[in-house]
């Protein structure tokens, strides 16, 4: 890793912990070379995940599309940061326990939907009148009238 005061090509890792969120690795490192000190995460990644969407076109997956629909929908809500960390861990999570190399974006948006209505109902109505492409007032009521019946 490079330092990124003198970019010298090579720092050593004084120190490793696991993050205050749970889910990544905090690595104190220093530079070999004018000897600063700085800090970086290291989390799960997942690699060679292609996505067939509705009109059988492949995309690889990409965790910023994802992360960028979900602020949409959580925008001025309650959710922390670390909260939304796991959120997005929790569903790249379930995308892998599919065990396949290949998902649908049906598949896909149904993960997502699961668990952002654990996390914040309002969220998961903004997701999913995006995503199930709500015509009208009545989808929105029908799907708030299901989230009022799993609460009871």
């Amino acid at each position: 890793m490079k330092c990124p005061i003198c970019y010298f090509n090579d720092t050593k890792v004084v120190d490793s912990r696991v993050a205050p969120d749970g889910l990544s690795i905090r690595r104190r490192r220093e530079c070999l070379k004018c000897s600063f000190r700085f800090s970086t995460y290291e989390e799960i990644e997942l690699l060679d995940l292609a996505i067939v969407k509705r009109d059988g076109r492949r995309e690889s997956y990409n965790r910023d599309k994802m992360v960028s629909g979900l602020k949409k929908s959580c925008e001025k809500r309650a959710i922390t940061k670390d909260r939304f960390k796991k959120l997005i861990h929790t569903i790249e999570r379930d995308l892998q326990r599919l065990k396949s190399s290949e998902i649908t974006s049906l598949q896909v948006g149904q993960i997502v939907m699961k668990n952002l209505k654990k996390v914040d109902p309002v969220a998961y109505i903004r997701y999913a009148s995006v995503y199930e492409s709500f015509k009208d007032a009545h989808e929105f009521r029908k799907e708030l009238n299901k989230l009022i019946k799993e609460k009871k």
